[in-house]
């Protein structure tokens, strides 16, 4: 028994699952598919797979030049490029950690993460170069400066920096990826430090690969070869949501936007690059689906859209299909997740159902793939059933989950068998959806009940005048909290608070009817794009005010 154990070592080639063996295949047998980047000044340039590959290998060699090794932390202040793309591969075929950097959040939290990181090198776009002056006299690790351009077009007053072309001309063609354990790290993403400092997630090449595998399923994020992705989610957001990987691993057109994300440059971009598939949030999906509505605009290459990072409402599901035709997969996930958790494709039992029963499923968060394992437990830890009525935290363990966080040695954020709480609250059907119905913080208790801020806002996104809604706990004498609705309208429309408190009548349970209506000319978004509660939560801490209510 023991002498077979010990030859079946040998079964099977040795072959360590690291990230740079994706590039190398896409180069390969993909070599002519397009990476397309727009510059911030809305000029278009292209390259190729095997373009990519080979100026990964001369950053690679630029890095070991420079005494970069295995483990060396290399940030990236940058928005989606074929560049940025280049120093992903780059970085991670040396066995260094490619550090991505949210240039949305503030100065003081930039300044922690880098320091937490300990980056040695931070790559940047030019655009970043004010921020860059400000990070670097308090980043004490930073020993380099690279901003992905070329000569002539370096920020002014970087004496000490260097574009990245002049960089990578000067370096070697070839460099050695690979041949480092799979469990080596690969790349850094902090969390949005919902409570307290920002926590850093350091993925293996492993979790990577297995990422890439787990989203390229049937039913999942999978794409193929005659897939055009827009990846319009930043490449610093929740590791990509994996897509550079899994592009690669495709062979799919990946379309990348740069900087413009407004609604006009992203419709030029579907329809000029013949978009088959995108992935955003959903605030950049409803604000273009507005800007398609308010120009007779129609989407005629687009089929699919990936949307994740919070919950998508009906209708906008229901708007890009019947106005375009095109299916919305809702995703769910976190950045302590690689990020995937769970995607809203149809089994046969749902795609059996009408049409409108279909679409219920599809504003669900959907189904774990082969690759995660998922429980719904009460506060004691006891697992729930899956009647998808009774609500639970959700826990999650797999291959791309994390196990502790970097440099942290708090408390152990699994449960004693290998589960790490989400912190979301949700459901379980018979036929295995998942629906989140809130954030543990986000839930509203008002006089003992929990009340579902993410089921009301669901209701409110499909009013005609709502651009967005929130609902938020407020203080209440007798309740101890009670829902507030916060709406942006849309452009040029007028509402009043009776209007949205009607339209929810017979939507919802009575007690859950928000106390008040508040219209606001902007709604607070984080650093990636989501609506930030947090801010909404301390503007109002002391109660609505006279504003509430107010017709528009």
């Amino acid at each position: 028994m023991d002498e077979d154990r010990s030859a079946s070592h040998d079964l099977m080639q040795r072959w360590e699952l690291t990230v740079d063996r994706l590039i190398v295949h896409a180069a390969r047998w993909h070599g002519s598919r397009e990476l397309v980047s727009r510059a911030a000044d809305g000029s278009i340039t292209r390259t190729t797979y095997a373009d990519v590959e080979q100026r990964a290998r001369r950053f690679s060699s630029a890095l070991v030049a420079a005494g970069i090794g295995r483990g060396s932390r290399i940030a990236t202040l940058a928005m989606n490029s074929a560049r940025h793309v280049e120093t992903w591969f780059g970085v991670m075929g040396i066995g260094a950690v490619c550090h991505t950097v949210n240039p949305r959040l503030f100065e003081e939290q930039l300044a922690y993460i880098l320091n937490d990181a300990g980056a040695r090198w931070l790559v940047a776009d030019p655009q970043f170069a004010a921020l860059v002056d400000k990070l670097r006299p308090q980043c004490t690790a930073l020993e380099k400066i690279v901003y992905l351009c070329e000569r002539d077009q370096m920020p002014a007053g970087q004496r000490d920096a260097v574009d990245y072309e002049a960089l990578i001309a000067a370096a070697a063609r070839d460099c050695r990826w690979g041949d480092f354990d799979e469990h080596t790290a690969a790349a850094l993403c902090y969390t949005s430090g919902t409570t307290g400092h920002p926590k850093g997630v350091l993925y293996t090449h492993r979790s990577e690969v297995l990422h890439t595998l787990i989203t390229s399923q049937g039913g999942m994020v999978g794409m193929s070869a005659e897939d055009r992705l827009l990846m319009v989610v930043p490449m610093f957001h929740a590791n990509g949501w994996g897509i550079p990987f899994a592009a690669a691993a495709a062979g799919a057109t990946l379309v990348l936007p740069g900087p413009r994300l407004d609604p006009v440059s992203l419709f030029e971009l579907l329809e000029g690059e013949r978009v088959t598939y995108s992935a955003a949030v959903p605030t950049v999906w409803q604000l273009l689906l507005d800007h398609l509505s308010a120009n007779g605009l129609r989407l005629s290459t687009l089929k699919r859209v990936l949307i994740g990072g919070s919950a998508c409402p009906l209708a906008l599901i229901r708007g890009f299909r019947d106005e375009h035709g095109v299916d919305v997969v809702q995703g769910w996930g976190m950045t302590e997740m690689s990020p995937v958790g769970t995607v809203s494709t149809a089994v046969p039992e749902v795609a059996a159902l009408g049409v409108e029963e279909r679409l219920s499923y599809a504003a669900k968060q959907g189904r774990v793939p082969f690759g995660v394992d998922m429980k719904i437990t009460d506060d004691d830890g006891t697992t729930l059933p899956h009647d998808g009525q009774r609500a639970g935290h959700v826990r999650v363990r797999g291959p791309a989950v994390i196990a502790r966080y970097f440099k942290h040695d708090g408390p152990d954020p699994l449960d004693p068998d290998g589960y790490f709480d989400t912190g979301d609250i949700g459901t379980i059907d018979a036929h295995g959806y998942l629906q989140i119905t809130d954030r543990a913080k986000d839930l509203i208790k008002s006089g003992g009940e929990w009340i579902s801020s993410v089921e009301i806002e669901n209701v409110v996104a499909g009013h005609p005048k709502a651009l967005m809604a929130a609902v938020i706990a407020i203080p209440h004498p007798k309740w101890r909290e009670r829902p507030l609705l916060v709406v942006r309208l849309k452009p040029g429309v007028s509402a009043t608070r009776e209007e949205f408190l009607g339209f929810l009548e017979g939507k919802i349970a009575r007690w859950w009817m928000p106390d008040d209506v508040l219209f606001v000319d902007e709604m607070p978004l984080g650093a990636t794009g989501k609506l930030d509660k947090k801010r909404l939560r301390a503007r109002f801490a002391a109660g609505p005010g006279d504003s509430v209510g107010s017709d528009r």
